[in-house]
């Protein structure tokens, strides 16, 4: 029994974020807690509080029609056709958290992250496939699944939209989980930065609370769906000061490639990040940061 406030499926998610939001981490929390105290301090009625303490007591598990096998392949780690990448990531991608795959143009990103979807097709779920940048066609998916196993139903389980702009991706975002079902394994958010990029003159506000946004449905799909997310990103340049800080061209000691969206909208605990840096046409490196993010 998972001890996670956030990954106890028995407490409704404005519940759970509600109780996050006072403090409350994991379920243990919760046994020192009266309804009467957890009412005032949340603003619920006492009826209310009182249904959250009895959830929280009650041992979730597995409906009856849910066989083993299922609960098994819904919590394993995922390995990838890359064996340097599921090395990066300690044996493979855990289901229901969070990968951003960043690199230079030309490094395989697209690439990784159809490999997933062809995992996830062919293990009969359904993946959400958004394109933001025209990096990834109808036909490049096809030639990803010509050799596989599911080569003559992916089109059953793919589902493919092109986003072009900020408004659209965050109407998406905002929509999320109503487009969650129950086969629906895998979202893909190709090229997640370039909408942002499309709309330089942004408030620095705006764009942060944009970014929190993705950050909090990011964080109820993946734990409480236990929807698995990849995203794609190019890199920019960074100036950093001498002693690290952010810096200018005037006070610059050296550059740093790094995601261009940075990792408001990663939730921590659940999230990988992966830069890929190509060394020539056939070699390369993939490395695993953190930023405190970190499973």
């Amino acid at each position: 029994m998972s001890r996670n406030i956030l990954l106890h499926p028995t407490l409704p998610s404005s519940t759970q974020l509600a109780l996050r939001r006072a403090g409350y981490e994991t379920l243990d929390d919760l046994s020192s807690t009266s309804a009467e105290a957890l009412s005032k301090e949340l603003g619920i009625d006492i009826s209310d509080s009182q249904s959250i303490i009895t959830a929280s007591q009650r041992p979730p598990g597995p409906t009856l029609s849910q066989s083993l096998a299922s609960l098994i392949s819904r919590s394993q780690s995922l390995a990838c056709s890359y064996a340097a990448v599921n090395t990066a990531l300690g044996g493979g991608l855990p289901r229901g958290h969070i990968l951003e795959i960043s690199g230079p143009p030309g490094s395989l990103k697209e690439t990784l992250a159809l490999d997933y979807a062809r995992i996830f097709v062919e293990a009969n779920e359904e993946v959400i496939f958004i394109d933001t940048q025209n990096m990834t066609s109808l036909a490049t998916i096809k030639k990803t699944f010509h050799n596989s196993s599911a080569a003559t139903n992916y089109q059953n389980l793919v589902r493919y939209t092109h986003l072009h702009t900020l408004p659209d991706l965050m109407l998406f975002i905002h929509n999320l989980l109503s487009e969650i079902h129950a086969k629906t394994g895998l979202l893909v958010l190709n090229s997640i930065s370039f909408p942002f990029l499309s709309h330089p003159d942004i408030q620095s506000s705006k764009r942060t609370a944009l970014l929190e946004k993705i950050h909090q449905v990011f964080l109820q799909a993946s734990a409480l769906n236990n929807l698995t997310i990849i995203t794609t990103s190019q890199m920019s340049t960074k100036l950093l000061n001498a002693d690290g800080s952010p810096g200018n061209f005037e006070t610059g000691a050296k550059a740093v490639m790094a995601p261009q969206l940075g990792s408001t909208y990663l939730p921590a605990g659940r999230s990988y990040r992966l830069a890929i840096v190509p060394e020539s046409r056939t070699t390369g490196q993939d490395k695993v940061h953190s930023d405190d993010i970190k499973c």
